[in-house]
């Protein structure tokens, strides 16, 4: 009896140490239950989490949930966090983990989450409308996936959602008006998808947003008047779909707006200089892009926080008011209009902006501004690295001082009316990637200082009055990869420098010159060129025979000079052939066989020299309106098409045999 007792004293105590370490051991959270064999099964709404997460793995391709199995606790899983209290899946992230496949529905089973991120991955197919269940997700990111189909549209039911982000998908559909509904929403993003359809004005509702962006889709319609509303909008973006009417007046007004794009659509009206803008922090506004007509408003000076000023690719006319106190102004957009008069005084808001000091862009190409090439340029700050003016009207010199800008990478000042010299200072920027001045009146020679551009990629000088010679320096500019300057004055022979420019591959242009001398031997450098013309030039002598060496040739037009003697058999290399034209020369010898075979050859003009023979029939000489052979009294055959004579049929080599010895014989009886 006594030992009965005593036994059921120990079984009681071991029973009371067994009830507190289970008690302190749930105090803590601890898993050191599973261990130690005490726990027991995950039960109720655990369970029902953790058998979502896995149904979620089950749908991923490959093994990057690896870690998600039973050796740890799902809580402890990559990418979940769960709340303190009731050990229930709170949040999932899993951005940038490369997963791919389709996302499970029984993620609509996580009925605890508050945040989905799953951007940066590679899922495809439609969203689940089971998403649409999680009544406490406030956050929901599927930032660049390939997610398709529509946006569910039961998302309305998640009404405590603040962020919804799916840019980057390819989502199709409309936007559902239902969105309108969620009223805590901050963050709309669905840019860079397929959807169609109109804006719904229900989103005018959503009074807390601060983050609007369709950019890049298929939306049409117009931009609702209810989008005035939006008082605490910070971001909106519309860019780049097929939105028409006329921007809200209204919207002008939002005073929290420091994004502001609806850039390339189809949107209408007028401007008028004394429209009202109230937009003290906007950064960024554009719309460029667009068929908006009328002036530019004068308060758009006052957007002092301005980074980026788009206007360019609409209808605007008039003047340009002063931007003085656009002091954080860095890209200046105002091409392709019609701004300007065409005379003296449109480009005095040029030297409005002489005090910026983060000026890097600035963009006034195919406008109508006039009068002349405003000197205050020079003293731009050396951060402008775009200096885009052309086709407009602008006269006067290039100004000396412009080697001040020695950042500058783009200087297009092509097709106005600019007389005078180059500035021998131009050789100062030598960060220069692109120089085109093109279609003016510049005279004088091309400065040796030109071969400092050692950055320059491509320098187009043609259709000027340049003279002199082509500087040898520009042997120098190891990265051309085009060079234009024909239509000029200019003398003497072609550098061998230049040929040896082994980076050119896009063009090499020096027709319509005085150039004279042979075509030098160190063309065969010109491997990856495309396109060749010193045509009407006084260029003589021999065709190299190296010439074949330009395997990527395209386009060879060396016309209207004084080469002479045979069309080199290396041009049989020349396989990428689509024009040769050798016209209006002193070549001799056979049209070559192999010009038969070029199957790219699309044009041919062999005219106006002394080739004689037999015309081919196959290949480009097949087509009379591609092949051109006049001015060549020695050539015969050929499609009826060329009008040429027929070619006489000499007597074979039998019948000459036959011949001589019926005469022996005759003379021997």
């Amino acid at each position: 009896m006594e030992q009965s007792r005593k036994h059921l004293e120990e079984s009681s105590s071991f029973f009371l140490v067994y009830v507190e370490v289970i008690i302190l051991l749930s105090c803590f959270n601890l898993q050191g239950l599973n261990l130690l064999g005490l726990a027991s099964p995950v039960a109720g709404g655990n369970e029902t989490d953790q058998q979502a997460l896995l149904q979620f793995k089950a749908k991923i391709i490959g093994d990057q949930l690896r870690s998600w199995n039973s050796s740890i606790h799902f809580c402890q899983w990559l990418g979940v966090t769960c709340g303190r209290k009731h050990q229930r899946v709170t949040r999932l992230e899993l951005q940038f983990q490369k997963l791919s496949g389709s996302l499970s529905p029984y993620i609509g089973n996580l009925s605890f989450l508050r945040e989905l991120n799953l951007s940066g991955n590679s899922f495809r197919n439609d969203i689940p409308q089971e998403i649409g269940g999680l009544r406490r997700l406030e956050a929901l990111s599927l930032i660049n996936n390939s997610l398709s189909g529509e946006i569910p549209s039961n998302l309305s039911a998640c009404s405590k959602l603040t962020l919804v982000d799916m840019t980057g998908n390819q989502l199709t559909g409309e936007i559902s008006s239902m969105l309108g509904s969620l009223s805590n929403l901050k963050v709309l993003n669905l840019q860079n998808n397929s959807l169609r359809g109109s804006i719904p004005p229900s989103l005018g509702n959503l009074s807390s947003l601060e983050v609007l962006s369709f950019a890049i889709n298929r939306l049409t319609g117009i931009i609702p008047e209810a989008f005035r509303q939006l008082t605490n909008l910070s971001d909106f973006s519309v860019a780049q779909n097929a939105i028409c009417g006329i921007v809200p007046v209204a919207m002008f007004n939002l005073s929290n707006i420091r994004l502001f794009d609806i850039g390339q659509n189809k949107i209408q009206g007028t401007l008028h200089s004394d429209i009202s803008i109230t937009m003290p922090y906007v950064e960024f506004f554009s719309i460029t892009g667009n068929q908006i007509s009328g002036q530019i408003p004068l308060l758009i000076s006052n957007a002092s926080n301005l980074n980026v000023l788009h206007l360019a690719d609409n209808k605007l006319s008039g003047n340009v008011p002063s931007l003085e106190k656009l002091n954080k102004l860095y890209k200046c957009a105002l091409a392709i209009n019609h701004l300007g008069h065409g005379e003296e005084g449109d480009l005095n808001f040029l030297c409005t902006l002489v005090n910026n000091t983060k000026l890097e862009f600035l963009y006034l190409i195919q406008n109508n501004f006039g009068g002349v090439f405003p000197e205050c340029i020079s003293n731009y700050s050396s951060t402008l690295l775009h200096l885009v003016i052309g086709e407009n009207k602008i006269s006067g010199r290039i100004p000396d001082g412009i080697g001040n800008l020695i950042n500058l990478e783009f200087l297009a000042i092509a097709q106005n009316q600019l007389s005078g010299h180059i500035p021998f200072d131009i050789g100062r920027l030598q960060k220069l990637k692109i120089f085109s001045a093109d279609n003016n009146f510049l005279s004088g020679i091309i400065p040796y200082s030109i071969g400092n551009l050692t950055m320059l990629t491509k320098l187009g000088l043609g259709v000027n009055n340049l003279q002199g010679n082509i500087p040898s320096s520009l042997g120098k500019c190891l990265n051309l990869l085009e060079i234009n300057i024909s239509y000029n004055n200019l003398n003497g022979s072609i550098p061998r420098e230049v040929l040896e420019l082994s980076s050119l591959s896009i063009e090499l242009d020096l027709s319509s010159n005085y150039l004279t001398g042979q075509l030098p031997v160190e063309v065969e450098k010109l491997k990856n060129l495309g396109y060749l013309d010193v045509s009407q030039n006084k260029l003589s002598g021999l065709l190299p025979n190296n010439l074949g060496s330009c395997v990527s040739m395209e386009k060879l037009l060396l016309d209207g000079n004084l080469f002479e003697g045979s069309i080199p058999s290396s041009l049989s290399s020349l396989r990428g052939l689509e024009a040769l034209d050798v016209s209006n020369n002193n070549l001799s010898g056979g049209i070559p066989e192999f010009l038969v075979n070029f199957g790219a050859l699309k044009y041919l003009n062999l005219s106006f020299n002394d080739f004689e023979g037999v015309v081919p029939s196959g290949g480009v000489f097949k087509n009379a309106s591609a092949t051109f052979v006049e001015g060549n009294n020695k050539l015969c055959g050929g499609i009826p098409e060329l009008h040429l004579s027929r070619c006489n049929s000499k007597p074979s080599s039998n019948t000459s045999l036959r011949l001589k010895i019926a005469i022996v014989v005759v003379i021997l009886g």
